[in-house]
């Protein structure tokens, strides 16, 4: 019944609402969100990953954030010491990371990139993944926040080059929902061995998000 309330209600008016560029600040951090770009201000999975992550030592650390859309998390973290590298697929989102990096005053590198595709290899202490995790095929640059493929391709190229950017002990931490097949993540985890451990969780309205660590199998 919340869903669809939810669905029939609050989600018309907040496609409204991020139909236009919007102003956006999250404890300091100012930012520019088009319509194009995921907006993190009203996903509960960005707010998750920011409050784990600030757990987290991250002074001096490699920090690689996977689909970084607005620039949030990249932001904060290089806020935090670290050496970030910002990749997304959406051309809209390369623009506005540049943006809202300069107007943040922070420093970090910005990566046009089909997942790893053009990201030189090279190993991370940590890589951040908020995914795209319901079974569709992306059509516009925005979809690629959302759609992982009907069959998950998304999580296939992921598992298939992660192992050339980590080493055992780089930790990999990625949001999921209780909306979407984890069952196959796991498998596309499993079959390029590796392992996925739930290390939280939260219930919103909503759903139930998850943070999960991606290890080499045998790690734990």
């Amino acid at each position: 019944m919340i869903k669809y309330v939810v669905e029939t209600t609050y989600k018309p008016i907040l496609d409204k609402y991020l139909s236009c560029t919007r102003n956006y600040n999250y404890k300091g951090i100012r930012l520019q969100i088009p319509p194009q770009v995921f907006h993190p201000g009203f996903f509960f999975s960005t707010q998750l990953l920011l409050k784990f992550i600030n757990r987290l030592p991250l002074q001096q650390m490699r920090v690689l954030e996977l689909g970084a859309g607005s620039g949030l998390i990249a932001i904060e973290a290089a806020r935090k010491g670290a050496c970030v590298t910002a990749s997304d697929i959406n051309p809209i989102a390369i623009d506005y990371l540049e943006k809202n990096k300069k107007a943040n005053g922070v420093e970090f590198t910005i990566i046009y990139s089909d997942l790893f595709a053009s990201i030189p290899e090279q190993h991370f202490d940590m890589i951040i993944i908020n995914p795209p995790y319901y079974k569709k095929q992306p059509i516009t640059s925005y979809d690629y926040a959302w759609y992982c493929g009907e069959n998950g391709e998304y999580f296939e190229k992921l598992f298939s080059s992660i192992g050339n950017y980590v080493l055992p002990e780089s930790t990999v931490i990625m949001t999921l929902c209780d909306g979407c097949d984890i069952e196959m993540v796991r498998a596309f985890a499993s079959k390029n061995n590796f392992q996925m451990k739930c290390v939280y969780s939260r219930k919103n309205l909503i759903e139930r998000n998850f943070i999960y660590q991606i290890k080499p199998v045998g790690y734990w």
